[in-house]
């Protein structure tokens, strides 16, 4: 399982030219299962997630994690950080969780990340999605629970 974390000033997801999901300053998460993934260890993902400290505390340094510096959660599905690309000239997604597995255990995520934060909100899985960000620093991390 991967993550690819940006801190963001505002981000939104949009489908068919409808906003599915925005927040403000928070962190955006793009987030890949792996055919072997479970619940449990994108769980301890999550929590990671919402601890990590990327955010400036009082003395300018990173130190304040998603919810000490009020802000919100945007999690993405994107099957594509799973892709091996150490080869060739072409992404292989056979690493990648098949799609209706990957749906459940998705979906399951954002219901614990739901039950752990205030502000989560959502692309829509599987679909043609645009992104639009306002990345702070830059600021990005790949975190990845096995």
């Amino acid at each position: 399982m991967r993550a690819l974390i940006q801190r963001v000033k505002e981000a939104r997801v949009i489908v068919d030219d409808v906003t599915t999901g925005e927040i403000r300053q928070g962190l955006l998460v793009f987030l890949g299962l792996g055919r072997d993934d479970q619940l449990e260890n994108g769980k301890k993902l999550i929590d990671k997630i919402l601890k990590y400290r990327v955010f400036d505390d009082e003395n300018g340094k990173m130190g304040w994690n998603i919810s000490q510096a009020q802000g919100g959660l945007l999690l993405v599905s994107q099957f594509t950080l799973m892709a091996q690309t150490q080869k060739g000239l072409r992404p292989d997604f056979g690493p990648a969780m098949p799609p209706q597995q990957a749906k459940v255990l998705y979906d399951q995520l954002v219901e614990y990340a739901q039950s752990q934060f205030n502000h989560v909100e959502t692309g829509i899985f599987a679909a043609d999605m645009q992104v639009h960000l306002i990345n702070d620093g830059p600021v990005t991390f790949q975190l990845e629970i096995s």
